[in-house]
């Protein structure tokens, strides 16, 4: 990998390329520490010292965000409202058949999808901005601050829109940030936003471990805490690469006097077919019934057992109901996003068949079998993966949110690979050498 980026800074045009992504990547680290008009940027730090953690419901969102949320910055909401704009427009593409005909179409149907993409990260921005605001003005996004009520002091509907305003705007200038690093930068622009939010709480997590430890000076909880996530990080290299190769073979065919196809290929099936979406459907819906006894009035009993089994992350019923949703989610995701009967459709039209398996209807179940297959072992390392910092770290005093476990040291390693993949490829077109060496 250092290899490839040192070739990289060699290259003049793809110099060019990185130095624009990490332009970009500093003004994007700029925005999330610039605080928004209307809020009591003094309060906010009180309660950010007094805060032990930023566990919870917000914890979530303030990692994505890259600890902009929490300090409520023109950068608040992150890149959330897009994550959740584009898995919606996803699943509904297989719903609705208008956006599924857009899906067929090529590089216009993909531009009207993006398009489409955008306005309801947009609408989503202005609802999620209009929750934050409300959720500072009633002093619950701080639980347990003395000032709380404090961060919002002037509660007038002018300072409320134009905070909902002002982050809305961040959202669209997060967005806006990202395609010119998709376009003019290395590519993976969301993707790229999406790992500097993450990785920028990897310090302040990390020297939080050592000052709560008491082994050494807290040296060897520290210590433990690098190794288990350099441990996690080649697991979750390995099965990222993992992937089951189903052959597929061409039949000739002759057209004229030329005979084509006769060539052999495979479908590469991973073995985390979903990706990091089934962790994020888990913590959003495990997030719902904290989010409705957190705004609950009273100590109702049913708001009590809430608060006692669904908000705790070492609490045994939350462990097990969030490895159930992540397996759920697993297999619901790989269900809608790959279409075995689709799959066998194009190979049928084109020629191609399974050796040993018939065209058409017997390609398409075996299709579904193979997947399955894999899809058991992928949706129970999601869990295993999710639940370290819940199960191994709660000793250290680290928080279900921390970056060694679940989604994020899934979203780093995947964007670390996409990102590499993505360098190499542009260095073999660069130094091609063909026939007319």
């Amino acid at each position: 990998m250092l290899t490839a980026f040192a070739r990289a800074f060699k290259t003049p045009d793809l110099r060019k390329k990185l130095l624009f992504t990490l332009g970009i990547i500093v003004i994007y680290r700029l925005g999330a520490h610039i605080p928004i008009p209307g809020v009591d940027y003094s309060s906010v730090q009180t309660c950010m010292d007094q805060s032990s953690s930023t566990t919870g419901l917000f914890g979530l969102v303030n990692m994505f965000s890259g600890g902009a949320l929490l300090q409520i910055t023109v950068f608040a909401l992150g890149i959330m409202p897009y994550i959740t704009a584009s898995i919606i427009l996803q699943l509904l593409t297989v719903v609705i058949p208008r956006l599924e005909a857009l899906k067929k179409e090529g590089q216009a149907g993909t531009a009207k999808i993006t398009q489409y993409t955008r306005y309801l990260t947009v609408a989503l921005a202005i609802l999620q901005g209009t929750g934050l605001v409300a959720t500072a003005r009633t002093g619950a996004l701080f639980q347990g601050c003395s000032v709380a009520s404090q961060i919002v002091p002037d509660q007038s509907i002018f300072i409320t829109v134009t905070m909902v305003i002002v982050m809305t705007a961040g959202t669209c200038v997060m967005m806006w940030l990202g395609e010119l690093i998709t376009d003019r930068g290395i590519g993976n622009g969301m993707s790229i936003l999406m790992f500097i939010s993450i990785a920028a709480s990897f310090p302040a997590s990390l020297w939080a471990i050592k000052q709560q430890g008491s082994l050494a000076d807290g040296w060897i909880e520290f210590g433990t805490v690098i190794l288990v996530g350099l441990v996690m990080v080649g697991l979750v290299v390995f099965v990222e690469q993992a992937q089951r190769r189903i052959p597929v073979q061409y039949a000739k065919r002759m057209i004229g006097r030329r005979s084509y196809g006769g060539t052999s290929t495979y479908i590469p099936l991973k073995v985390n077919q979903a990706g990091v979406i089934p962790v994020i459907f888990a913590s959003s819906l495990l997030y719902i019934p904290a989010l409705v006894a957190q705004f609950a009035g009273g100590n109702s009993s049913w708001k009590l057992w809430i608060d006692d089994h669904l908000t705790k992350g070492n609490h045994p019923i939350y462990i097990v109901t969030y490895f159930l949703l992540i397996v759920f989610f697993a297999f619901f995701y790989v269900a809608i996003s790959f279409n075995p009967e689709e799959v066998a459709d194009n190979m049928k039209k084109y020629g191609g068949f399974i050796p040993g398996i018939r065209a058409g209807r017997p390609t398409a179940e075996y299709l579904s079998y193979v997947l399955n297959r894999i899809t058991w072992p992928g949706s129970l390392y999601l869990g295993l993966i999710a639940l370290v910092p819940t199960m191994a770290l709660v000793g250290f005093g680290a928080s279900q949110n921390f970056p060694f476990g679940g989604t994020s040291i899934l979203i780093i390693v995947g964007v670390g690979l996409e990102t590499v993949k993505q360098i190499e490829s542009q260095l073999q077109q660069r130094n091609y050498e063909g026939f007319l060496r």
